[in-house]
């Protein structure tokens, strides 16, 4: 274990607000393990029936909409990269989404899984982070892609 993952552990939900501004019903990731600094962690998201999208997604037959696992990995390595930065550094306002590339859905997800975002990062330059991200529920791989975060 780095000396940053002792020093970070686990995000709850309460770090995570403190790390994002997202909230509900867009905030999607429940808790974040794992974390080994800016390099990697994982996010986790209980799906739940009562969640908005599922209303329209799709009437019957619930599934869990491809482009917000795709906004969890954004939102969780947004967590790594500001954790990471530490508390004391006043610069960060925020983590911006900035590309979506080489993404791929490859089963559905529906109520009662637990998606584990398992993000990589693959480079850091200036103030952009680059990420592969992949989504697994049960240890299946049900999404994947690469990512970049900005901090502004």
């Amino acid at each position: 274990m780095t000396d940053a993952t002792k020093a970070l552990g686990v995000a709850d939900i309460q770090k995570i607000m403190a790390c994002i501004p997202h909230r509900y019903p867009f905030l999607l990731v429940d808790k974040v393990v794992e974390i080994d600094g800016d390099s990697s962690g994982i996010g986790i998201k209980n799906v739940t029936f009562n969640e908005p999208q599922f209303t329209g997604h799709f009437p019957g037959r619930p599934v869990f909409p491809g482009v917000l696992m795709i906004e969890a990995m954004a939102q969780t390595a947004g967590v790594l990269v500001v954790s990471a930065r530490g508390s004391d550094d006043l610069a960060v306002t925020t983590v911006l989404f900035t590309t979506i590339d080489k993404a791929k859905f490859r089963k559905p997800v529906i109520p009662g899984d637990t998606l584990r975002f398992h993000l990589t990062k693959l480079a850091h330059k200036r103030n952009i982070w680059f990420y592969r991200g992949e989504a697994k529920v049960d240890g299946v791989l049900v999404a994947e892609a690469e990512l970049s975060a900005m901090v502004v």
